[in-house]
């Protein structure tokens, strides 16, 4: 049994919020209206997850999430709108621990919740599953320094990127860290809505040395250049020059109920990119990435893993590790410099 604490400014979307989980099997235990009210509801029920709005008045979403990771740690899932603001407010109440997010249909307050319904409740689900004991504080940095390779390798390697649930952090934290000069042609596959990749693109690119973009429809991905899969389309690299590797997109049926699918990405990527070739798998629920992986390994590339116990969802890298074809397992903290270590021996 998964129990949550509903938090809204809307008393309307509360009590709709509050029907479609009990509906799901999920208890409710309690509600509350603004930031404040959601610290003191948490520290009451000691929830297993946490539903917050973003925008509120008094102490908003953002704040409140920094809050009770401090004090209670809890799985919290945000309700966003999808405007511009309402993206990018969205993004930083991920980096401030919160695990995942669910897009509001209609808007702030709006009847279209119940037609979502399955959909929340799942989210809400996995959300409840995640680990947060591990989540930094909102003042401790989540990226590393950057690495400066001894050596730029000969060709630009490929680092090809799979994250799903609690996996924006991490991909930041390692996009981040990655240094210009290391010449890396990178391509992301996180699971998240197509109204939200591009901002999520566009946030990256602000605080990365490398160019960050969100995929076109067909494209070409250079040294110290990195692209995040559309959401509702798989990431296909198609030819490797040495240089640029071409790519598209497809609308082709999901792969582990997601579209994008790391799997897809991976294994057109083992058949088309030069070495060094070197992929990584990160938090998220289920097996996303692990197929993949195995054709990475066979087409000579390096596999990598996130620590699952460092992970908010283990599902994606332990999966991966239970392949045998995983070369190293690693809090994302230590992944760019291990990253960086491989390309530069080759």
């Amino acid at each position: 049994m998964v129990d949550a604490v509903v938090v809204d400014d809307s008393q309307f979307m509360r009590v709709q919020i509050a029907e479609v989980l009990k509906d799901g099997g999920i208890t409710v235990v309690g509600d509350a209206a603004n930031g404040k009210e959601a610290i003191d509801a948490v520290e009451h029920h000691d929830p297993d997850v946490v539903t917050m709005d973003v925008k509120m008045p008094g102490m908003d979403g953002i704040e409140a999430v920094e809050r009770i990771m401090e004090t209670d740690p809890t799985p919290i899932l945000m309700l966003s709108r999808y405007t511009e603001e309402g993206a990018d407010t969205t993004f930083e109440a991920l980096e401030a621990g919160a695990v995942d997010f669910f897009r509001k249909p209609g808007g702030e307050v709006s009847t279209s919740l119940v037609q979502f319904a399955d959909d929340l409740v799942e989210a809400v689900s996995v959300v409840a599953t995640a680990d947060v004991s591990a989540v930094p504080s909102a003042d401790a940095p989540r990226t590393a320094s950057v690495t400066t390779p001894q050596g730029t390798p000969t060709q630009p390697p490929t680092i090809l990127i799979a994250a799903s649930t609690g996996g924006p952090p991490e991909v930041q934290s390692i996009l981040a860290s990655l240094p210009e000069t290391l010449n890396a042609r990178v391509l992301v596959v996180q699971h998240m809505p197509g109204d939200f990749t591009d901002r999520f693109a566009e946030r990256l690119d602000s605080i990365c040395e490398l160019d960050v973009s969100e995929a076109e429809r067909a494209g070409t991905v250079g040294p110290a250049e990195a692209i995040i899969a559309q959401g509702g389309s798989h990431l296909l690299p198609r030819e490797d020059d040495g240089v640029e590797i071409s790519y598209r997109l497809t609308d082709d049926e999901p792969v582990h109920n997601v579209r994008p699918a790391a799997d897809v990405t991976f294994e057109a990527g083992a058949a088309v990119c030069t070495e060094p070739l070197v992929g990584v798998v990160l938090s998220g629920m289920g097996y996303d990435g692990a197929v993949g992986a195995e054709h990475l390994a066979e087409a000579g590339g390096t596999v990598l893993a996130q620590e699952p116990a460092e992970a908010s969802i283990a599902g994606m890298p332990k999966h991966t590790i239970e392949t045998g074809v995983v070369d190293g397992v690693f809090p994302t903290s230590e992944m760019t410099d291990e990253i960086v270590d491989i390309v530069a021996d080759e």
